[in-house]
């Protein structure tokens, strides 16, 4: 029996997200073009990939000690590692698999804690940290509460104290709007993740439609991130293109480590990686920071 075909639901951000990115092609530029150089500069380390993990947490449904074996595999794949909310034994040990580690922490109430957990990252020799700003309020009205924790939303004043608390590079993330952007720019965020948070609000818009104009806005004065459904290298290949510094990827890396581990993590990382490559090559792409948004049409009918 042929399986079941997902109803399309307009106001499903996910299913907004998948139908957006499918609805870009690219041409091809054969001439002049050779096997590209997909490595990353970042904070001042270098990864052979712009495919990094999501910042996912609470992952032993997957895999024993799940976001530590995570980190082991990025670390073997030479991918950048996200960690998000966990306590303060796992994001040590994620930190001593090697993995370059981004961490990334709830909005809470209780400020204390958040700044807790900032010294906390920097102790474990984390690469950058920062506040996922997209998660303080609720679905039913109110503000929100993540396993007994409330949070609140953060003003621009508060933010910049948190990143003036931190000699580390300071990412925010869930910022899906130009104005946000610019108020990160602002207040001295050396990163923002574009994000819906795998679709926090209904008919939130697909980060890849407004990824090129908060590109234009900010991108020379941070680097810039995106997730939310990216599943494969072709996905990445249409995020750079439109300005993006990397990409990172949740769900489908899941799938990897719940098949093997740390192995199926590096396995992982490695094929999308090599997708990327096979689209960066065929399109006269020579390195992840001079694609050509040019490469890519909106399909129309």
């Amino acid at each position: 029996m042929a399986e079941t075909q997902e109803r399309f639901n307009p106001a499903d951000a996910n299913q907004l997200t998948r139908q957006y990115l499918d609805s870009f092609l690219l041409e091809m530029r054969q001439i002049d073009a050779d096997l590209p150089d997909t490595s990353l500069q970042l904070y001042g380390h270098s990864f052979r990939t712009p495919i990094m993990m999501a910042a996912l947490s609470h992952l032993n449904n997957c895999w024993p000690d799940g976001m530590v074996e995570m980190a082991r595999g990025a670390a073997a794949a030479g991918a950048v590692m996200w960690s998000g909310m966990g306590d303060d034994d796992e994001l040590s040990r994620i930190c001593d698999t090697g993995a370059k580690t981004i961490k990334i922490i709830k909005p809470y109430q209780d400020e204390d804690l958040l700044l807790h957990k900032i010294r906390h990252a920097e102790r474990c020799g984390c690469i950058a940290v920062g506040i996922d700003i997209d998660h303080a309020f609720g679905h039913k009205g109110g503000y929100d509460n993540v396993l007994g924790y409330p949070m609140t939303p953060k003003s621009a004043q508060r933010l910049a104290d948190f990143v003036r608390s931190t000699s580390l590079p300071f990412v925010i993330k869930g910022v899906l709007s130009v104005q946000d952007a610019l108020k990160c720019a602002d207040i001295g965020v050396k990163g923002i993740v574009v994000s819906h948070h795998h679709g926090i609000m209904p008919y939130a818009v697909p980060p890849l439609m407004v990824l090129p104009k908060i590109a234009q806005a900010v991108g020379k004065r941070m680097p810039i991130f995106v997730d939310c459904g990216l599943s494969s290298g072709m996905d990445a290949f249409k995020c750079l293109a439109f300005g993006a510094t990397a990409v990172s990827v949740g769900r489908k890396i899941m799938e990897y480590l719940q098949k093997d581990g740390a192995k199926g993590v590096e396995q992982g990382v490695e094929e999308l990686t090599a997708q990327l490559s096979v689209a960066m090559a065929r399109t006269g792409s020579h390195s992840v920071g001079t694609i050509d948004p040019g490469v890519l049409w909106r399909k129309d009918w």
